[in-house]
């Protein structure tokens, strides 16, 4: 498990600032009310991959209240700590899983694009299929076919926006690193 170190510190401001942005600016409506397509979580991964379950955990949780924060300044909308909770979980659940990934040898090849993948797609299930709606259900009075519904496009647009920003985001990182014996 990766150190809390300055690093790690920096490691939140960067990934929740980035996080934010993507999640505020670049996500992408979806015909689900009240849910986007969002890029974010291929970074959050990423960021939970290298710099371990802490950052994971508090770049989606800082990242996501962000976005439900300037969203309620701007419209009202509620902040719902339910998914910021998910997105926290799914950083920190990540992370320590990811460990078993070491992109710092300069190597995610093959078997390590799987198991990144693999344990998105199952942590995203976990996140937005059970964690989040069920939250919604008991904390917020939501509709459940609502909030299982928008669960359910969350964990496939998450997954295949993670499998593709996130599995490109390691790639480049272990390609900068040198690989072991050089």
């Amino acid at each position: 498990m990766k150190k809390f170190s300055m690093k790690t510190i920096v490691a939140i401001i960067i990934g929740a600032a980035l996080f934010f942005v993507l999640g505020r600016f670049v996500s992408i409506p979806s015909p689900i009310p009240d849910t986007t397509i969002s890029i974010q979580y291929g970074v959050l991964a990423f960021a939970s991959t290298v710099f371990g379950p802490i950052a994971g955990l508090f770049t989606g949780l800082i990242g996501h209240f962000l976005i439900d924060f300037t969203k309620h300044l701007a419209d009202g909308s509620t902040i719902w700590w339910s998914w910021i909770g998910a997105s926290g979980f799914f950083g920190l659940v990540m992370g320590l899983v990811a460990s078993k990934i070491d992109l710092e040898s300069g190597e995610f090849e093959k078997k390590q694009i799987i198991i990144f993948n693999m344990a998105q797609i199952v942590i995203h299930l976990l996140a937005w299929l059970v964690l989040a709606p069920a939250l919604d259900v008991l904390v917020y009075k939501e509709a459940a076919a609502e909030a299982f519904s928008q669960g359910a496009f969350c964990v496939a647009s998450n997954a295949v926006a993670t499998a593709v920003v996130g599995t490109l985001l390691c790639i480049s990182y272990a390609a900068s690193k040198p690989k072991k014996g050089e």
